[in-house]
């Protein structure tokens, strides 16, 4: 991003404006593309807590605050800066949940029942449509939810899960 910089500033320097903007256009995208990639990471670990109470049927403490975590961390992440302007569109989250759910296969197998299930065995008997729909519900808070409203909201969601009753009775 250095060499696009100093470029810019040459560019603006020299009058060159409409290279100065294709610049900044540049420069644009490699910030979404990174802001994207960050938000990808959190989605593959709630993604992974997601599968690892579908299959296990209950929900632990950590697993709470690691889903927790991870969706005020995408929506701090997905929120632009002038706050009102999301990289991500609320109806833009299909094919990032679907690579996410691909991602998040392997690492889930390694902890899923202490690794009972391999990949590929995991994969099979996982309803991915299901986790992909309750990802997107969880995600979908952040877009009607303020950062101070969000976690009561996400806690109401956490104890519909199963084991969430007795997650949230403290059982």
């Amino acid at each position: 991003m250095t060499q696009e910089i100093w470029d810019l500033r040459k560019s603006i320097l020299e009058g060159r404006y409409d290279d100065a903007l294709v610049i900044v256009d540049e420069l644009e995208l490699m910030s979404r593309k990174s802001y994207i990639r960050n938000i990808r990471s959190f989605l593959i670990r709630l993604i992974i807590h997601l599968i690892k109470n579908q299959v296990e049927q209950r929900l632990t403490n950590s697993w709470a605050a690691s889903i927790e975590g991870s969706i005020l961390e995408i929506q701090d992440l997905n929120l632009q800066d002038n706050k009102t302007s999301h990289y991500v569109k609320q109806t833009e989250w299909e094919e990032l949940l679907d690579a996410a759910f691909d991602a998040a296969i392997k690492p889930a197998s390694a902890e899923v029942l202490n690794g009972l299930y391999t990949p590929k065995r995991l994969e099979a008997i996982v309803d991915k449509s299901q986790i992909i729909k309750l990802a997107q519900a969880f995600l979908d808070l952040t877009y009607t939810n303020s950062q101070k409203s969000l976690p009561g909201a996400i806690d109401e969601m956490l104890s519909e899960l199963p084991g969430g009753k007795e997650w949230e009775e403290g059982k």
